[in-house]
């Protein structure tokens, strides 16, 4: 068997049509609210300061056809506790399970529904809140409240629709402090804000749509302006799949640059499985056929000098032995950049039966220097094991490497039936590792606490009234007004883009000069830590309304925002109206400059060097009052007029 990986660098979309990649989108963003979705705490107040812990453990519950989620089942095998840190200011008794909801906060359903209006999602006249199973502990109550708000809505990409198939609205779950062993523990001050979920179809076809869609509907959400920023407030999940394949999902990616190379990597880890899955067949095995054995080996390891064994036997571990029959040469067959398939078994191990030091297994195919020939030579004569297996050694507590038996058996019957459906953890390196089982329908089920509520159609048209146009509209006309590229999608997906164009068309502003004020000088200023919250749209109206009649002023304006931002007391509004009142005449100008070049008797490289000089000194008491375009025209003149007279 030999791999067929690409690296990324040289994929075509010929490469990505030819394996039949199809992929889709599932984004969670934070709802910018005072309070939670169902209780009074407030929202987006982060600490890791915590006043006490409860202790759980999670059980699954049946669905309403009684039947158990496999994701449910799969979590109740790590035999996890789960602990909670609790901060009393951000949480109440809702959280941690102990009273019913409130009802659900009306603000953030009405971001919700704007959200889903603006990308034309077709509206849900009643929402029922369900509950939806998460046994990993995320979230106290074993189930997270969520509801659907829209449905079948679409985008515009290239030249056609991206469809949308839902927008939920759903509460947040706490966020992982350390997942060790058997303990798992949570911050939860995250827990409960409000956030909507959008997923779209597999409508994509190379790694690079999929990033282009997340930054579409990023931009379109943020411009609403009612969505948290920063680490954490969006989080996406990248479902992929390749002809002969299954859907495998790709949780909690941080950045959307991420996204391409974490697509690329799940592709041909589905290729390298059906590839594996069409030799095991060849072979003559499939998942009904398996044939598995395992056995204690502690005895035949007491003399191993390899440290990670020597290190168990010392706590009293027991050490297990796997052969899988037929599987010669498949642990070892390339998955992933740096990683083969014994990682998808080590993996399986490590979450289900919460072995987490690594290495937690070593299969006769490893080709570092491990245990001794003779040690594997006596294990594969216990084991029975012929030149066509596979032997995989696993150490721990009794009960945890019984488990980590089962899952390698249960992987490796996967492993001939092909991809298995799998929810897969992002790593910064561009790969993945199994995080659990795909949930299914099972996990869903409605919530007995909150009956249903009636989106009524004049709730509906107020809303529709708010949205002020969408943002992928604004592109075309903001590269005819010549903004600069770097700028048009910051401004697009702005709160302040209508704003922005109101001030243009009402004053008549060169788009340049007011982009620069609002959206770059602005940023500017807010790294050097000045509050430019404090500029609401009254300043800047009067700002750009004092430029419209005084066009000098924007030389002026940097040095009185600064120092309105440094000093609160200053009434800039006022500043703004006097120098708009205030002209310099051109007879003034001249004499200004005249004192200058009197004064300079300097030598410089350059005409250049001596003008720009030289517009600095002249700039200092007449900037805001004369166009510096009027003042650099009336210098160069000057100049050239003192230098024919010195000749």
């Amino acid at each position: 068997m030999a791999s067929d990986f690409k690296s990324f660098s040289r994929t075509t979309t010929e490469d990505y049509q030819q394996l039949g990649l199809k992929a889709g989108l599932e984004i969670h963003q934070q709802i910018l609210t005072e309070k939670k979705l169902f209780c009074h705490c407030p929202a987006g107040r982060y600490s890791s300061k915590y006043d006490a812990e409860i202790l759980r453990h999670m059980r699954p519950t049946l669905s309403e056809l009684g039947e158990y989620d496999g994701t449910a089942l799969m979590e109740f095998k790590t035999k996890k506790e789960i602990i909670y840190q609790i901060n009393h200011e951000t949480v109440c008794t809702y959280e941690m399970d102990d009273t019913p909801p409130f009802e659900i906060n009306q603000n953030a359903l009405n971001i919700a529904l704007e959200t889903a209006l603006l990308l034309n999602f077709q509206m849900a006249s009643e929402i029922h809140i369900s509950r939806k199973q998460y046994l990993d502990g995320s979230i106290p109550t074993g189930f997270q409240r969520t509801t659907i708000v829209g449905i079948d809505g679409w985008i515009p990409y290239k030249n056609r629709k991206i469809g949308l198939i839902q927008l939920g609205l759903e509460e947040d779950a706490c966020r992982e402090v350390s997942d060790i062993g058997h303990t798992r523990t949570f911050l939860t001050d995250r827990l409960g804000m409000p956030l909507i979920e959008m997923v779209t179809y597999p409508h994509m076809v190379t790694p690079q749509e999929v990033a282009d869609v997340a930054n579409i509907l990023r931009w379109a959400t943020r411009s609403t302006g009612n969505m948290r920023t920063g680490i954490g407030a969006a989080r996406q999940d990248v479902n992929v799949s390749i002809s002969g394949g299954t859907r495998v999902e790709i949780k909690g990616v941080p950045r959307i640059p991420m996204i391409p190379l974490l697509i690329h990597n799940e592709a041909y880890r589905q290729h390298a499985l059906l590839e594996i899955k069409k030799e095991l067949t060849r072979r003559g095995i499939d998942g009904k056929k398996l044939d598995a054995t395992s056995q204690d080996v502690t005895g035949l390891m007491r003399n191993t000098k390899w440290d990670p064994l020597v290190q168990s036997l010392k706590k009293g571990d027991r050490i297990f032995c796997v052969n899988l029959r037929g599987f010669h040469k498949i642990m070892s067959y390339p998955t992933q950049p740096n990683k083969v398939f014994s990682n998808e078994i080590s993996d399986r191990v490590r979450v289900i039966a919460c072995l987490t030091q690594l290495p937690n297994i070593l299969t006769s195919e490893t080709t570092a220097e491990t245990i001794e020939n003779q040690t594997w030579g006596k294990i594969q004569k216990n084991m029975g094991a012929g030149p066509n297996d596979a032997l995989i050694l696993v150490w721990g507590n009794t009960i945890d490497v019984q488990t980590a038996v089962q899952e390698i058996i249960i992987r490796a019957g996967e492993a001939a039936q092909g991809i298995p459906n799998e929810t897969r953890q992002a790593f910064t390196d561009g790969t993945n590792g199994f995080e659990r089982i795909l949930p299914g329908p099972d996990r869903m089920y409605p919530d007995t606490d909150l009956p249903p509520l009636a989106i009524g159609t004049d709730l509906i048209k107020k809303i529709k009234k708010t949205i002020s146009g969408k943002f992928w509209g604004r592109g075309e006309k903001y590269q005819k007004w010549g903004l600069p590229h770097h700028l048009i999608h910051i401004i697009s997906s702005s709160p302040l883009a209508v704003f922005f164009e109101t001030l243009i068309e009402k004053y008549s502003i060169p788009p340049k000069r007011a982009a620069n004020f609002l959206f770059e000088k602005t940023k500017a200023w807010e790294r050097q830590g000045l509050p430019v919250e404090k500029l609401n749209k009254r300043i800047w109206t009067v700002f750009f309304e004092s430029t419209a009649k005084q066009p000098a002023l924007f030389e002026k304006g940097e040095e009185l925002f600064k120092t309105y931002l440094q000093n609160p007391k200053m009434n800039i509004i006022k500043c703004f109206e006097e120098f708009s009142s205030k002209k310099m005449h051109l007879s003034e100008l001249k004499k200004i400059i005249k004192r200058v070049l009197k004064k300079e008797s300097s030598l410089f490289e350059s005409e250049e060097n001596k003008h720009r000089y030289l517009m600095r000194q002249v700039m200092e008491p007449s900037r805001g009052l004369i166009p510096a375009i009027e003042t650099s025209k009336a210098l160069l003149d000057a100049m050239h007029s003192n230098g024919e007279k010195d000749e």
